[in-house]
């Protein structure tokens, strides 16, 4: 059964002018040219040294190019783009609370959305919003933008998600939120799944921070991964250490209740790790390409 829910906490930043794509195409970590009424994308912001700033879905929408990103940091995503605009001609406005964004998940939602047998990416306007596949991967659903009237019609016929419904799935597949997940300026895209995450373009030109991401990658630095943990006990704090045998290995991201995310050591793939209150088994989502020889 096909389910929904409002994002709240998604911002609009909408990227314009002649010079838009070509200013995007040269500082975010996945291809912007491809990018149209029918085409989204998934890419971050990295520093000059190639650590994780911002990430969003991308999409062209009413003749400018649409970022969805965390609606807490779009004024520092809005700073950033305007030290790199220098004399481009670009506008850089911010559009949240001007359109609504929801997310449709489960069986059926493509459909109910003329999207069915679409991959991940597709995108389509419909009744005046716009409608896409999630560019990351499809069993997160259809994201939709529109005016609140847009969406109740686009979305009629799905279920109002339970609270919690989507935080728990999104934790079941292994998909990052953002700066809950994402350690701002210090996390790597390659251990955080943002290649088989279509976050990445290895064929586009130079952008910022592409010559970490591209060593990390070439060299098989990777020796780190996001993964879903299953947790019995209570549930550890963000940054809390995970243990095995007293050697740390990994590190809590956000969690609710038996289900979570943690940042650990391939070596310890298939280890339970430990806190003071809780034992936490690492189970990789079917999505992730995880070299067996690091994983041990």
């Amino acid at each position: 059964m096909a389910v929904g829910t409002r994002l709240d906490h998604v911002g609009l930043i909408a990227v314009g002018g002649a010079d838009a794509r070509p200013f995007l195409q040269g500082l975010v970590s996945s291809d912007v040219v491809g990018l149209s009424p029918t085409r989204a994308g998934y890419a971050a912001l990295l520093s000059a040294q190639g650590r994780y700033l911002h990430d969003f879905l991308m999409v062209e929408y009413g003749g400018v190019l649409l970022l969805m990103c965390e609606a807490a940091r779009r004024e520092d995503l809005l700073k950033r783009l305007k030290l790199y605009r220098l004399r481009s001609k670009v506008t850089l406005e911010d559009w949240t609370g001007r359109l609504e964004v929801m997310r449709v998940w489960g069986d059926g939602a493509a459909q109910l959305l003329s999207l069915d047998g679409a991959t991940r990416g597709t995108a389509r306007p419909l009744l005046g919003g716009a409608a896409l596949i999630d560019p990351r991967l499809e069993e997160l659903g259809v994201v939709l933008i529109g005016e609140a009237a847009t969406l109740a019609m686009m979305t009629h016929g799905a279920s109002p998600a339970e609270d919690g419904a989507w935080e728990r799935h999104r934790l079941q597949l292994g998909i990052p939120d953002g700066s809950r997940d994402l350690e701002v300026d210090r996390a790597l895209l390659l251990e955080n799944g943002f290649d088989e995450l279509n976050g990445i373009d290895w064929k586009k030109g130079c952008y910022v921070g592409q010559e970490l991401t591209a060593r990390t990658k070439y060299r098989g630095l990777v020796k780190k991964r996001l993964l879903p943990v299953i947790i019995d006990g209570t549930a550890p704090e963000p940054g809390t250490p995970l243990l095995v045998q007293g050697k740390e290995a990994g590190e809590m991201r956000s969690a609710q209740a038996d289900l979570g995310l943690a940042l650990v050591r391939l070596e310890y793939l298939g280890q339970v790790l430990s806190t003071q209150s809780a034992t936490l088994t690492p189970r990789p989502a079917p999505w992730m390409q995880i070299p067996q020889a690091d994983a041990g």
